[in-house]
């Protein structure tokens, strides 16, 4: 039920797999929502010995389960917002080797890989899994606005209220697909929204 299975696409749109234990001197596990399921799937004692885990559970169950895999550290954020500063300091205090795991939704696994890249974590590092919603995180490419978890296409932008198609072009620069207007030749002429996937 938490895996989704991708229609193909063009190049940019990230590509997800499944996550595999590697060995490292440590582990970053940080996961969202459903994401708790890769972590406990993937998850082994010798890992479990040097992983910090951060969650963020958006109303789900897994703490406890999570918990019950005795990780070395364990944090939990009530939004990737409020764990962003912990996630910087993990990463600002990694040392080489450092294996990074990435579980849950597009627009958290799309801002941690960019935080995880900046700090100079090689892509090779870094593994993601997709579980849960499949609500985009968009940039309208007018106003340069984030709107979070958007679900229907076309939607209306939450900065600047144009009606903007969903584009499959990700940025991995900004951790966020495009957003661009439906209506700017023909204005009011806004087909019916509907989901992404249907």
């Amino acid at each position: 039920m938490s895996k989704f299975e991708f229609p193909p696409s063009i190049k940019s749109r990230p590509i997800y797999g499944t996550l595999e234990p590697r060995k490292g001197p440590a582990h970053l596990l940080i996961a969202d929502a459903v994401g708790a399921e890769a972590i406990i799937e993937v998850a082994t004692p010798e890992m479990m010995r040097t992983a910090h885990i951060i969650y963020i559970p958006k109303g789900t169950e897994f703490s406890e389960k999570l918990r019950a895999l005795n990780p070395a550290q364990y944090y939990e954020g009530a939004s990737y917002a409020a764990s962003v500063s912990r996630i910087h300091k993990v990463l600002g205090d990694a040392k080489m080797g450092l294996q990074v795991y990435l579980a849950g939704t597009e627009g958290m696994m799309g801002q941690a890989q960019l935080e995880a890249t900046n700090a100079g974590i090689p892509h090779s590092a870094i593994q993601l899994e997709h579980r849960g919603s499949v609500a985009r995180r968009m940039q309208c490419v007018h106003c340069k606005g984030i709107t979070e978890d958007v679900e229907v296409d076309p939607f209306v932008c939450s900065h600047c209220g144009l009606n903007l198609f969903v584009r499959d072009h990700y940025s991995r620069r900004i951790a966020a697909y495009q957003g661009v207007c439906i209506d700017a030749e023909d204005l009011g002429n806004v087909p019916p929204s509907k989901g992404i996937y249907e």
